[in-house]
Parts: structure tokens; sequence; C-alpha cells
């Protein structure tokens, strides 16, 4: 972890929180730090500072929290991505926090088994979890948000529309298009499939709905990488 996470009603009326979960663990065995010494917190969703040790011991430890610092700008960038293999769910999310991320919109499709639906792995509890990890790890306090459409045509027809507007409408897809472009640093929505790629169908919803294509060149990419590089391609 390189920034402490709490959520506001951890945090006391002298601005003290106290903590004996694994971020206690994280400040005590892998830190080492001792009364005295400050580390890095954050509030979800609001500012970050220091948490100046009051006191550790084998249970727990006290600190004193001084927030003054505004988490880092998130990027105008609403992923649409179909439903990763529930074992690459957490990475992925984590992936698109560390990135900074705004929004990230998960949909169906016809190459999404029906049983990763059912996943235990996209319960409320475990999502929040993956993006708290992503936060932690790239010094930032704020989540991004996060939806879910079961169903693929009514997504694309009814709600597609409001979600990209007045953004840049791209669709990353072999074949499809033109190469990434490079630092358009606009408001963009993002829409990218899962391993196998969208159906032709599906990518001519999309291009439809007003979306261009785009594509890496002659690699296939696993769904983790190719967002990783979109992203890294689109801004900087």
């Amino acid at each position: 972890m390189n920034l402490i996470l709490f959520s506001a009603h951890e945090l006391n009326q002298q601005q003290q929180l106290r903590l004996s979960d694994e971020r206690y663990q994280q400040i005590r065995h892998i830190h080492r730090s001792q009364a005295g010494d400050s580390v890095r917190v954050g509030m979800i969703n609001g500012l970050m500072g220091t948490g100046q040790i009051l006191a550790i011991d084998e249970q727990q430890v006290s600190l004193a929290v001084d927030l003054r610092i505004t988490a880092p700008e998130k990027l105008p960038l609403t992923i649409i991505l179909a439903l990763p293999r529930p074992k690459m769910i957490r990475r992925i999310f984590r992936t698109i926090t560390e990135l900074g991320v705004s929004e990230l919109i998960i949909i169906n499709s016809y190459k999404v088994e029906k049983s990763f639906w059912q996943s235990p792995a996209i319960n409320e509890a475990k999502i929040r979890s993956y993006l708290i990890d992503g936060l932690q790890q790239a010094k930032d306090t704020v989540l991004p948000k996060v939806s879910f459409y079961k169903r693929f045509k009514p997504f694309v027809e009814d709600d597609l529309p409001t979600l990209s507007a007045g953004s840049k409408k791209l669709i990353a897809h072999p074949d499809t298009g033109t190469v990434c472009p490079l630092a358009i640093n606009c408001p963009t929505t993002l829409a990218i499939g899962p391993e196998g790629g969208f159906t032709a169908y599906e990518v001519d919803k999309f291009l439809a709905a007003g979306f261009s294509g785009i594509h890496l060149g002659p690699r296939i990419l696993k769904v983790e990488n190719a967002l990783t590089v979109l992203t890294a391609k689109l801004f900087n």
C-alpha cells in the first residue's frame, strides 16, 4: 500500500483513526512504523494527508490524521468493458483504478459466458475491495463509478447514447478502423470486448451509435494489456 485509505465514519471527533485490520498489519509489519512516525493516509472520496502514529501495539495502531492534499485528477475516460473472466476481474478492476479511469461500465457480450454473471467475484463488497486496492497503489482516494448492464441490445440502443454524449466515441477491435490515436486528451468513451473480441453484429451496433473503430496493430493483446496500452496511448 502506498496510501492507507479509510472511510469517513472511521475518523473520530478528535480526527484520530484506530486500525486493527490489514491496514494495521501493513503499518506494523510492512512499513515497520513506530510511535511518532507518519504514514500517508486518505479518506475515501476525500482528501489525502498524513497520519502520525500516536500509539502502536500488538493489536492496533492509533493515528492523528491531517488531511490537506487533493486527490490526483481522474482521466476524462469512460471504459465500456465486456464482463471479463472471473479470475481476471480483480486484476482488471484494480488496473483500471490505478490508471485513473473515471468510469467503468461492464456489459454483456455474445462471447461472455452466462455463468460469469453469477460469479461471487462481482458482488458489491468484492468490487469495492478491488477498487480500493487500486487506489492505495496509485495514491488516489476517489473511487471510479462502476455500473453493470446485463443485456447488450437495450444497452447500446437505449443507454449508450446518453452515457457517451459529449465524448469521443471509440471501439477497440482488431482490424477495425484506424490505428489508435495518440494523446487525444479529451472526454472519451472507449469500448473493449471480451477475450475473442466483439462479434461483427456488436461492432456494427457500436458503429451505428457513432463510435469509431481503432486497433493496436497486428498483435492481439489480452484484455488487461489492451486496456492499459489503449489508455496510455490516448492520454499522457
